[in-house]
């Protein structure tokens, strides 16, 4: 059996975490109370007309606070019928979900005639915090659009070929930010630039003229044995502390060029010896 509990801050974007679910086979139930998640979990394992049960659950600041804190121990009580649990936490910075709340008029659960929609938004995050201390997996949602939020949950949670540790290599551009969700972040800016050759400009790290001009920099073939080395060595550590989701950002300027050509060549090396490793381009249209 496979149960997935979806949590976060309102508005940041957990109904379309679990339509995407739903849509992917997983009988989902919203505002699970918490208090009962382990006897949800036994009843799917008995249950004889599911031969793979896939559950998703969310659990959010509709809650009592009591149940709320008391989450460890219910998720080690369901995890102790020995079944597959992760947690996906969402959110998304202050000033975004202010903007989708005034965007789509809706009232946060947790605003009265007393508490503002801001104040609202940090006692949840409050409420919320043996979950997002628990999590598995967190996403934040700040700058990515309902396609792309799906794109993710697909990526992340769902095409994870066989248990263990998930890692996922991703290039990204420093000009849109840094994934606030990396684990680990290596900048490769100081390198060659292929944007300042114009006839490799409109070409992306994963096109031969990128690649060959690339290929040919010392400094880019020392960069990258360095951050592989580095990578080979400690990853295998990560996976055996039971980490499930590992990722591993490299970022350039734009996002196009070294940061892909990176990615790219980090993700095929790990792939040989290391299972569910993924890779992305958070910046390539």
């Amino acid at each position: 059996m496979r149960l997935i509990i979806v949590s976060g801050r309102s508005g940041s974007g957990k109904s379309t975490a679990l339509d995407v679910l739903e849509d992917n086979g997983f009988y989902c139930i919203d505002n699970l109370p918490a208090g009962l998640l382990p006897q949800l979990a036994e009843n799917a394992l008995i249950n004889t007309e599911l031969m793979q049960p896939k559950v998703a659950v969310s659990i959010d600041a509709r809650n009592l606070p009591s149940h709320l804190s008391r989450f460890p121990e219910l998720l080690d009580e369901a995890r102790g019928r020995h079944i597959q649990c992760d947690v996906l936490y969402l959110d998304a910075d202050e000033e975004t979900l202010l903007k989708r709340f005034s965007e789509t008029r809706r009232r946060h659960p947790l605003t009265n005639p007393e508490r503002s929609l801001a104040e609202a938004i940090r006692v949840e995050s409050e409420l919320l915090g043996p979950i997002a201390d628990l999590a598995d997996l967190k996403i934040n949602t700040t700058s990515l659009n309902l396609y792309q939020l799906r794109d993710t949950i697909k990526l992340r949670l769902l095409d994870k070929p066989e248990a263990g540790t998930a890692f996922l290599v991703e290039s990204f551009g420093f000009k849109r930010g840094m994934p606030v969700d990396a684990d680990l972040v290596f900048d490769v800016r100081c390198l060659p630039n292929p944007y300042w050759k114009p006839e490799l400009r409109d070409h992306s790290g994963l096109e031969q003229p990128v690649i060959d001009y690339l290929d040919a920099q010392p400094d880019v073939e020392e960069m990258y044995q360095d951050i592989s080395s580095y990578l080979l060595k400690w990853l295998p550590r990560f996976a055996a502390s039971n980490r499930a989701y590992v990722t591993i950002a490299i970022g350039c300027t734009g996002g196009h060029h070294r940061s892909v050509y990176l990615t790219e060549r980090l993700g095929q090396v790990l792939q040989q010896s290391l299972k569910n490793v993924q890779v992305r381009h958070r910046d390539l249209s």
